[in-house]
């Protein structure tokens, strides 16, 4: 493992506790997020229930949401920390969510074992090659049953990329010890293309602030660069659905396995 994924780890690891603080309502996010995501797989799939992957779980936003929907849901994640919350939290709304710690450019699961699989909340763009990207939907692509669905959502960075955004705005949760306010400072690369994140959590405690920061490093992949990416993987019926029209917070690539 390279200290790059060494990295990636550390910050969810880290930011676990705490993810659930960068939603206003964690529950009513992840019920909101499930709805969109499953009016994109109904039309595709059928009814289901699914058996799905989400192989960038983190805490459960997601992967929760739909096992609610009664999908037969699996997550896997990079941090240990992050699964292992997922799979409490997921228990303690009466839910089975099995989990694994797994690099998603190695998913540890038999071949077409999956309806779909989702990468969602902007995780494959901490993939900062090509070679890294190209590992992780192949290994997605072998994990897919011939006529699944993948599912893959990202920030907007065709708009990122010609505005270079230096932050982004604070968010406020509300909790029972005060409001706590989430925010991101951008640090841009050379290359126009990567960029630094810091992540910044203000706690209330008394009279005072506590003040959290966490560091990463992000990809900016366009649409047009990922959907190369997913063709030259693999992938056919490569569509993009905007936060408009599918009711998800960020963009939405769909694509399905090419034939043969």
């Amino acid at each position: 493992m390279s200290v790059s994924d060494d990295s990636v780890r550390g910050f969810y690891d880290e930011l676990a506790p705490d993810y659930h603080l960068i939603f206003p309502d964690w529950d009513a996010s992840m019920a909101r997020q499930a709805a969109a995501l499953e009016d994109l797989l109904l039309p595709r799939l059928g009814a289901g229930p699914h058996r799905i992957l989400d192989c960038s779980c983190g805490i459960g936003t997601q992967a929760i949401g739909l096992a609610v929907r009664a999908h037969d849901v699996v997550g896997s994640d990079l941090s240990p920390v992050a699964a292992a919350r997922a799979a409490a939290e997921a228990a303690a709304r009466g839910l089975r969510l099995p989990v694994a710690v797994a690099d998603m450019r190695l998913l540890p699961f038999t071949p077409s074992v999956f309806d779909v699989v989702v990468c969602a909340d902007n995780s494959l763009p901490h993939l900062l090659s090509a070679r890294d990207v190209e590992a992780a939907l192949l290994s997605i692509r072998r994990v897919l049953r011939e006529d699944g669905l993948l599912v893959l959502t990202v920030r907007d960075y065709d708009e990122a990329r010609r505005t270079r955004p230096a932050a982004t705005p604070p968010q406020v949760s509300h909790t029972s010890d005060g409001d706590v306010i989430t925010f991101q400072l951008w640090h841009w690369h050379e290359d126009g293309e990567r960029y630094a994140l810091e992540h910044f959590q203000l706690l209330p405690t008394g009279d005072g602030w506590s003040v959290r920061v966490r560091r990463t490093t992000y990809w900016a992949l366009t649409r047009g660069q990922l959907t190369e990416f997913v063709t030259a993987a693999g992938f056919t019926d490569v569509a993009w659905h905007a936060p408009a029209s599918s009711g998800f917070y960020q963009p939405v690539l769909t694509a399905r396995p090419a034939p043969g």
